[in-house]
């Protein structure tokens, strides 16, 4: 075989296909159950109507009963690149333009060390860009599990020319080599470094200004998110909300519990049906992912949560060195990390770093949704050679009988 060459056409139909496969199985469900999409841009009219505004320019009014909001959110823009000069620059981008994959840059910046700027990251660096990032806070991916990060980092250490922490970028301006940034802080580069890509990834904003809450009485907070009780419900009775909008965390899984929630609710008003009425949402815990390379996935208390809360645990930590597939993987880099409350003994948190964190983090969430201990985990036979036996013998490792790491000395 040649030397391997990324065809970033090919790349880019694939991810396309993807998407629209998705897409579209959802407007056939949706047309299965009788569902009306109308495409357009919709603001409310009145407490009971919205006004939609198709591409065409033309107008139309839907009358409602009850109305469910998702708008989401958008990506934050920061002020400096979005200047004239800037504002319509490809080599200047927010997540939504770099997963279009335009362009295969040599020096890519990343602005804001978050996990939606991290995941960008390890893609662009896996189609050959060299990365900087830079992170106004003193660690990258706030949140997560300290350990688990320095796993995660140690991998990826040879992705970065720069990580510029307690740093913030000050200005930018175009250049006809690339996009030249200037830095102030600890970490900051004395003259402004030039790059081929500049991904702003510093958060995201909900879209609770943007659909006219105001006409239909809707209250909407200072930061833009839409204040809702445990039934998804806005301050007026017959209008639910759900996703980005209602507040963090900003993930999708989340959403689709919440807009669960609010169409029981709502159906049940409509047809009568008290348990359907009744519904809330009621998540004891909400994991989190960065689909990274290694994969970091947490859900529950982390060590410092539960210092800062006053909760004494007890850790079980199993390391994949010790498991048979991550070795046969050649990926036996990580580790499951379980943490258990010293007073209950029920499992409170949890993390995994590694290939397929993600996949795995399910189980440590049912966990702590049932309130299991770490011998109803330890005694769950989980099937060998596996990664997901590395919570089992987690549970072993935090109980003191699991045989297959070292004994305590």
């Amino acid at each position: 075989f040649g030397a391997p060459k990324i065809d970033l056409d090919k790349l880019r139909a694939h991810k396309q296909k993807v998407v629209g496969k998705l897409t579209g199985g959802l407007a056939a469900m949706a047309k299965m159950r009788k569902v009306t999409v109308v495409q357009g841009t919709g603001e409310f009219a009145d407490p009971n109507h919205l006004s939609v505004k198709a591409e065409d320019g033309s107008t139309r009014t839907i009358r409602f009963q009850r109305a469910i909001i998702a708008a989401g959110s958008e990506a934050v823009k920061l002020p400096f690149l979005q200047t004239p000069q800037l504002r319509d620059d490809p080599r200047v981008v927010t997540s939504t333009g770099a997963l279009e994959l335009r362009q295969l840059p040599k020096r890519m910046l990343i602005v804001g060390g978050g996990i939606i700027g991290l995941e960008m990251g390890t893609v662009y660096s896996t189609l050959g860009a060299r990365l900087d990032v830079v992170e106004m806070l003193d660690s990258l991916m706030q949140g997560a599990d300290r350990d688990l990060v320095k796993v995660w980092q140690k991998m990826n250490a040879p992705r970065f020319d720069n990580i510029l922490l307690k740093t913030k970028t000050v200005g930018a301006e175009a250049t006809k080599k690339g996009i030249a940034v200037h830095f102030e802080g600890e970490s900051a580069p004395k003259e402004p470094q030039v790059y081929d890509l500049v991904l702003q990834a510093v958060g995201r904003t909900p879209n609770g200004s943007r659909i006219g809450a105001d006409k239909a009485g809707v209250a909407v907070g200072e930061r833009g998110f839409i204040p809702v009780d445990v039934q998804m419900r806005t301050n007026v009775p017959h209008i639910f909300a759900i996703g980005d909008i209602v507040g963090q965390p900003m993930l999708a899984h989340k959403a689709v519990h919440e807009g669960h929630v609010a169409a029981e609710v709502a159906a049940g008003e409509q047809l009568g049906d008290e348990k359907l009425a009744r519904s809330a949402f009621d998540a004891r815990v909400i994991p989190s992912v960065a689909y990274t390379d290694p994969e970091v996935a947490w859900v529950g208390l982390t060590e410092d949560d539960a210092k800062a809360r006053g909760v004494k645990v007890k850790k079980g930590l199993f390391p994949w060195s010790a498991s048979g597939r991550a070795i046969a993987n050649t990926r036996d880099e990580g580790f499951t990390k379980l943490l258990f409350d010293e007073a209950t003994h029920a499992i409170v948190g949890g993390g995994i770093v590694g290939t397929h964190a993600g996949d795995l983090i399910g189980e440590i969430a049912l966990a702590i949704e049932m309130g299991a201990d770490a011998v109803d985990i330890g005694k769950t036979i989980h099937p060998h050679p596996t990664l997901g036996e590395s919570i089992g013998l987690a549970a072993e490792v935090a109980h003191g009988s699991c045989t297959d790491v070292p004994p305590k000395r």
